[in-house]
């Protein structure tokens, strides 16, 4: 299998869903704009967001996708179909009493999040109404890392774009039905939310079928002992342990960061949302890509005890990594107020809600490089089924995180936020790549130095580029002609990268040395 295709497979895939959720957001944007209400709606939807990240695309699949992949290269798939049986029973269960608890402590889990909301009351409906998302899509975690295994990436990486599709809908068609039938119409969002779980989840199943590894639910009380019982059940849980607290550390700096928003005034957690929401499109383009094709293939070479695999797959991913992230970051940077005007100044979004999300957004950008190396620097622990390193690394950034956080607010406000953020990446990914260093695991091919320096070269003529862009159009005065606006973007966008991609070739950098064979 072809490392490069199936990255760029994924990417593709998951640039469909990254579109689909900004025309999500836009729409949001244009019918809410950026105050108390979508704060509210940001806030309850965070939650189940935070349970995700903790249960389903963190802890569990840290721990489940690396030991899945052991058990199949070691005992076969006879075995492994065991114990993906066994861990999907017990997941049920477990999912079911946590959603009745959090719909119970909603009120609790909105106050601890944002106990400045202005719209609160409203806020711990929204959040009760979308609670039972976090079991779907823990659901939705165990399926991907079953389909990742058996080197399927299409549907894990389409299964967003239901979501995204569900949330338009609800913004566009049940916004206005909502206020028709005397209901507030942002609840249409939450209503939106657990559709898509839904969706999400039924589309699992047809995949999961065609390879035979559609997992067989125990209902009764004695087919869940006999699930709890199977060993690999037990050492999941062991290796999801540390993976819980480490998760839960990233998470912990989310909470404090959007209840320190939540303070700021209305509209500061939307702001961090929406920059949030531009960050991660080359996070979930570049980073989840690489860390969802890495991750299966890193565990299988460690299970197989080849390093010298092993090393070239993470020198593979990094030099990738700093090729088309830096980039992302220079303009994240350099770009930010253009890229929020042409994507969300519409409607109730105003141009003072630009000026501060782009503050934000330009933060992020300053640690984006060190956002997506945690996406391949992480898994090459994870695939050693160590995970303590990764967590006491995530402490110490916290801790780092908070301090400058004390430092960045009172001077910058949101942005402020987002600059904790961004530097606190840096550190993590320098910290973990020096772990890997240290211990041996990764050994860097030669080259390095002479690729770099091209990759800085060519990101030298995209900044340029960008500054006189930014400089010749008043893109906010532009508002009222969305499609010229919208159309010099793209110019301006397929501009920049052909500047990139050309610098490179006269540099040298051709995307064939990126060709390795799995």
């Amino acid at each position: 299998m072809n490392l490069l295709r199936a990255a760029s497979s994924v990417s593709l895939l998951t640039l469909v869903s990254r579109i689909t959720g900004l025309v999500r957001d836009q729409l949001i944007a244009a019918q809410f704009g950026a105050g108390a209400l979508t704060d509210a709606f940001n806030v309850a939807f965070r939650l189940p967001n935070l349970l995700r990240r903790l249960f389903a695309e963190g802890a569990f699949s840290q721990a489940f996708v690396p030991f899945l992949g052991a058990t199949r290269a070691r005992d076969g798939d006879d075995a492994t179909q065991h114990l993906i049986d066994a861990v999907a029973t017990v997941l049920l269960w477990v999912l079911l009493a946590t959603c009745v608890l959090g719909v119970a402590a909603a009120p609790v889990l909105v106050w601890l999040l944002a106990a400045g909301l202005q719209e609160f009351e409203l806020g711990v409906l929204m959040a009760r109404w979308m609670f039972p998302y976090i079991g779907c899509m823990s659901l939705v975690a165990l399926s991907a890392g079953i389909l990742n295994t058996w080197k399927r990436f299409a549907v894990p990486a389409l299964t967003p774009v239901l979501l995204n599709l569900s949330l338009i809908a609800a913004a566009w068609i049940g916004a206005p039905l909502f206020q028709s039938w005397g209901l507030r119409p942002i609840l249409a969002l939450a209503a939106g939310v657990m559709l898509g779980g839904v969706l999400q989840l039924a589309v699992q199943v047809p995949a999961l079928a065609r390879i035979g590894r559609l997992p067989r639910l125990g209902l009764g009380p004695a087919a869940i002992r006999r699930a709890w019982a199977h060993p690999g059940v037990h050492q999941i849980l062991r290796l999801m342990a540390p993976a819980l607290l480490g998760v839960s550390v990233a998470q912990l700096s989310l909470l404090i960061n959007t209840q320190i928003a939540s303070q700021l005034g209305v509209g500061a957690v939307s702001w961090l949302f929406y920059a949030d929401r531009l960050m991660e499109f080359p996070t979930g383009l570049l980073g989840v890509a690489l860390g969802s094709v890495l991750l299966p293939q890193l565990a299988l070479a460690k299970g197989s005890a080849d390093t010298a695999r092993y090393s070239e797959l993470l020198d593979w991913g990094l030099r990738l990594v700093l090729l088309l992230a830096l980039p992302c970051a220079v303009a994240l940077v350099v770009f930010p107020a253009p890229l929020i005007a042409v994507l969300f100044h519409h409607g109730a979004f105003s141009a003072g809600d630009v000026a501060q999300t782009a503050q934000a957004l330009r933060g992020y950008g300053c640690g984006l490089l060190g956002i997506v190396a945690i996406k391949v620097l992480a898994p090459a622990f994870y695939a050693q089924q160590d995970i303590r390193t990764p967590v006491r690394i995530a402490v110490g950034v916290l801790i780092a995180t908070q301090m400058m956080n004390l430092l960045f607010v009172p001077w910058l406000g949101t942005a402020g936020l987002a600059l904790s953020i961004g530097l606190g990446g840096l550190a993590n990914a320098a910290l973990l790549l020096r772990g890997l260093l240290r211990q041996g695991s990764y050994r860097p091919q030669p080259g390095w130095v002479a690729f770099a320096l091209r990759v800085l070269c060519a990101c030298a003529v995209l900044t340029a580029l960008l500054m006189v862009a930014e400089r010749g159009v008043d893109w906010i005065a532009l508002g009222a002609h969305w499609t010229r606006r919208a159309g010099y973007m793209a110019l301006l966008l397929l501009a920049a990268g052909l500047a990139y991609l050309g610098t490179l070739r006269l540099c040298g950098v051709r995307l064939q040395h990126f060709m390795r064979r799995a």
